[in-house]
């Protein structure tokens, strides 16, 4: 490199002493050679021990309980939920709301159920198509001259 020349990348080199190599195991008597750190005889020394495997300890897999029980946690229906608030919120002008009219507003995902929930208030009146209702919901959309109907 001359001295005009400008500064490359390729010309930077590491500050002498900075970059060490990694001990390489087993690879001679300078670096833990034979043994490579694993001490004399037994299983460590030879091959890996199993995992999970914890000296003749009881394992934790073992020590743990079995699960007991039944749950139908897994057939439970879980509903998009969209308030009434909301609902005045998106269709001001009030009319017909279906779930493709919620879905292209992204009020709600596509193929998942729908419920109306009662939360806030609606003063124009909306025909509303949904999987579920509670009941302040229905309340609410009947007193504003609305309708519901359950898909």
């Amino acid at each position: 490199m001359t001295e005009n020349a400008p500064l490359k990348i390729h010309d930077l080199r590491p500050a002498p002493g900075s970059n060490k190599a990694k001990t390489r195991k087993g690879r001679g008597e300078g670096s833990k050679g034979k043994t490579a750190g694993r001490g004399t005889k037994g299983t460590r020394a030879r091959t890996a021990v199993m995992p999970g495997f914890e000296g003749g300890q009881v394992p934790l897999q073992r020590r743990l309980p079995k699960l007991k029980g039944f749950s139908n946690a897994l057939f439970k229906t879980t509903y998009q939920v969209v308030n009434l608030d909301r609902l005045g919120e998106l269709f001001p002008q009030g009319g017909e709301v279906t779930l493709d009219d919620l879905v292209a507003k992204g009020a709600v995902r596509k193929n998942q159920p729908v419920k109306v929930l009662g939360t806030g208030e609606i003063s124009v009146a909306l025909n509303v198509q949904a999987h579920a209702f509670s009941a302040s919901a229905k309340e609410k959309i009947a007193a504003a001259g609305g309708s519901v109907s359950e898909l």
